[in-house]
């Protein structure tokens, strides 16, 4: 089946049931969802439609446009790694210029005319009859999408729902892929502020930008000292700004880095720079794989729960605190010196702000809003920071009231609600917000699937997000993942893919258990977690994911095949063998009692080691696995084969009982003629042994197995490859 014979089409088109039907739908045309249709358009699948509830592409980087918005990762590092961009003019190019670089890849993969603007996906509902997904589309009114919910419902409060919604539309489509992002809904104004509706001058959030308002001798109070407010603060006391007084309200320190210098120097760099990585082969490559070999080092130094970072961070926050206050007013220093562990929230990479508050226009405050007047705010008595029970602290607590024309909120974003607003309903009727209640958080396989919602996949879903590397090649990686799922059903080889309970389960314990170790958990307010769980930070490096990514357990997925995915699969379990055969070689073994082998050697690929799996010992499916260190011994059987797996160390994956999946106690059933029987699919009785390597050391001339035969060993061949499920 060619991926091209699956087409976008309208089914019952002259009756009133008719629906547009999709074989894929992706929603969201930010740098994930324009990053898979680029991928798909290259790997030959065109039949798919982007929907974005915004008026343009780019996702946050076509809402976000406060004065200074710009990329504070490097940009040969914040681009795809199959579409390189060597034109950037600087090394932390602007929000417009990154909007032109995501517009120009749309062009080069061709996809501009699969992309539909302003129509957003609201409602997901599994069709398990027909294996299909229904989709509500909300077609908007042009530009309103652009709103955050919250303009949007005051809209429709003034001027009715057809202000925002045209219409709605039902379709249908065999895969759904979310690429919904996580900087895209501003957080609303702070509810512990009283006295909003009194504010007679324009109150708005950074994302939200009104660039009609007039900054113009105006005192500006600003909330939030997160990266946005880092890039647009020092901007509005200059032109074409030119703000009266900027009064900045933080709630606690942020950690503040430096940003990474132009090479050269800026003018050079710019200058330079594109003709260089133009004309120099593989220099972009290069720089872009120091980048990435940087933020390695950072998370190993900062983020890992490691010995070594231990010293490594005491040495950089020390570093760092002497920075700040070899650059901000001796009136900053306490404030700006953070209680929390660095890397607890995200970092700030800095080459203004920290020099602004030399500034008289520009005041740093940790004294909380308490009152909001119609063209002032009374911030105290108390403070936020340091804490008010600390009676050597000299940061100010008196009760201020201090003029205001605008209130700008730079308070961060609803991260943790994953693939806001869309409401998806899986197997069942259950809607996935059901599930994550239940299970403790929001969560996903991979952060990229969820048991009980087939052909639906997540690209930057929970537990994805790093504080140490760029957020565009954690997205490349999943699309990676994405792609091989959907070729599958593209191809016809399965008509649904779904990860299994268990896999789903045990995959967010390792992440959550794994979390609570590192520095994300290390004492601060972030955005990272809500109520205690984490369901944005990655608890690893990006070379971990990067490599989980590549090497996908197809175990933990369970496949709908079709005929022709069950010929292709026999086919490639069969090259398997061969390959495996090859490389093995015959193992010389004989036996004694008079029984002979069935044949000199019986493949691997015939036993189990995780045998519990009674279906998919039936279907006889095996896929290769590297393990270290590992012996195979196959042996005697007319009607039994006896694999021995010789191992240096026990296995990490026992139960709490101290048995594995095969049920297999690893503590006790070291000798032989232990382990776990089941039927195959071709009726022989097969059995998995597991002997510690120090085994290898006795004698087992004459030693008796299960079936009172004897095996005699006189030559093992060490290999390091399994057939394993």
């Amino acid at each position: 089946m060619s991926p091209q014979s699956d087409r976008i089409r309208v089914i019952n088109g002259f009756d009133q049931n008719a629906y547009t039907y999709y074989p894929i739908l992706i929603v969201g045309a930010g740098e994930s969802g324009i990053a898979l249709g680029s991928r798909l358009k290259d790997e030959g699948i065109d039949q798919f439609r982007i929907f974005e509830r915004q008026a343009g592409i780019g996702g946050t980087w076509w809402i976000n446009r406060y004065p200074g918005v710009a990329c504070d990762v490097p940009a040969a590092f914040y681009s795809f790694s199959f579409s390189p961009n060597l034109k950037w003019t600087s090394l932390h190019p602007g929000g417009a210029e990154i909007y032109q670089y995501f517009n120009e890849t749309c062009e080069k993969y061709h996809i501009v005319d699969k992309i539909q603007l302003n129509t957003d996906v609201s409602e997901l509902r599994w069709l398990e009859d027909e294996k299909l997904w229904e989709a509500t589309l909300t077609h908007l009114v042009p530009g309103t999408g652009d709103m955050s919910k919250q303009d949007r419902n005051q809209r429709i409060a003034d001027k009715g729902r057809q202000s925002v919604y045209l219409r709605q539309e039902i379709v249908r489509a065999r895969i759904v892929c979310s690429c919904a992002g996580g900087l895209v809904e501003p957080n609303p104004w702070p509810s512990s502020i009283p006295g909003r509706d009194t504010f007679e001058g324009p109150v708005f959030h950074s994302a939200r930008w009104k660039h009609e308002v007039d900054f113009k001798d105006k005192n500006v109070i600003v909330i939030g000292t997160g990266c946005s407010a880092a890039q647009f603060v020092p901007r509005l006391i200059h032109e074409p700004y030119s703000a009266k007084s900027v009064t900045q309200i933080m709630r606690s320190p942020p950690w503040v880095v430096p940003r990474a210098e132009h090479p050269g120097g800026k003018d050079n760099y710019e200058k330079y720079s594109p003709k260089l990585f133009s004309m120099v082969p593989g220099l972009a490559k290069l720089v872009r794989a120091m980048c990435f070999a940087a933020g390695e080092y950072d998370w190993f130094t900062i983020f890992d729960p490691n010995s070594w970072n231990h010293r490594t961070r005491g040495k950089l926050e020390s570093s760092m605190i002497a920075r700040m206050k070899g650059i901000v007013p001796e009136k900053y220093h306490e404030i700006l010196t953070p209680d929390y562990s660095i890397g607890c929230k995200r970092r700030i990479f800095d080459a203004h702000w920290l020099p602004s508050l030399n500034d008289p226009k520009i005041e740093l405050t940790t004294k909380p809003i308490t009152k909001v007047s119609s063209n002032s705010i009374t911030i105290g008595p108390g403070r936020t920071y340091p804490d008010p029970s600390n009676t050597d602290s000299k940061a100010p607590t008196d009760e201020e009231t201090i003029p205001a024309d605008v209130i700008v909120l730079g308070n961060g974003f609803e991260v943790t609600t994953w693939l806001h607003p869309l409401k998806i309903r899986g197997k069942g009727g259950v809607y996935m917000q059901d599930v994550w209640d239940e299970r403790g958080g929001p969560q996903a396989y991979y952060g990229l699937a969820m048991d009980g919602f087939p052909n639906l996949f997540i690209v930057i879903g929970p537990n994805t997000v790093t504080g140490h590397s760029s957020v565009i090649l954690a997205s490349e990686n999943m699309v990676e993942y994405n792609i091989r799922l959907i070729k599958k059903i593209m191809y016809g080889d399965a008509t649904t893919i779904e990860v299994k309970k268990e896999a789903e389960m045990a995959w967010t314990k390792f992440v959550q258990d794994r979390l609570k170790l590192t520095v994300f958990n290390a004492g601060c307010q972030n955005w990272y977690q809500k109520d205690g769980w984490n369901s944005t930070a990655y608890p690893y490096s990006q070379i971990d994911f990067t490599l989980r990514c590549m090497f996908p357990r197809w175990s933990d997925w369970d496949f709908q095949y079709t005929r022709k995915g069950l010929l292709k699969r026999q086919a490639r379990q069969a090259l398997s063998v061969l390959l495996v055969a090859s490389f093995v070689g015959h193992l010389d073994i004989e036996t004694l009692g008079g029984a002979g082998f069935a044949s000199q050697f019986q493949s691997a690929a015939l036993v189990a080691p995780n045998s519990g799996d009674e279906d998919a010992a039936r279907d006889g499916v095996w896929d290769l696995g590297l393990y270290n260190g590992i012996e195979l011994v196959i042996g005697p059987g007319d009607s039994k084969i006896y694999t021995f797996i010789l191992k240096d160390e026990l296995p990490q994956d026992k139960r709490d009982d101290g048995r594995d999946k095969a049920g297999i106690n690893w503590e006790a059933d070291f000798s032989l003629g232990t382990g776990s029987e089941f039927t195959s699919r071709e009726g022989t009785q097969e059995k998995v042994i597991w002997i510690p390597w120090e085994a290898l050391k006795a004698t087992f001339r004459g030693r008796e197995i299960g079936d009172d035969r004897k095996l005699n060993i006189r030559k093992i061949r060490r290999i390091g490859l399994m057939i394993r499920r």
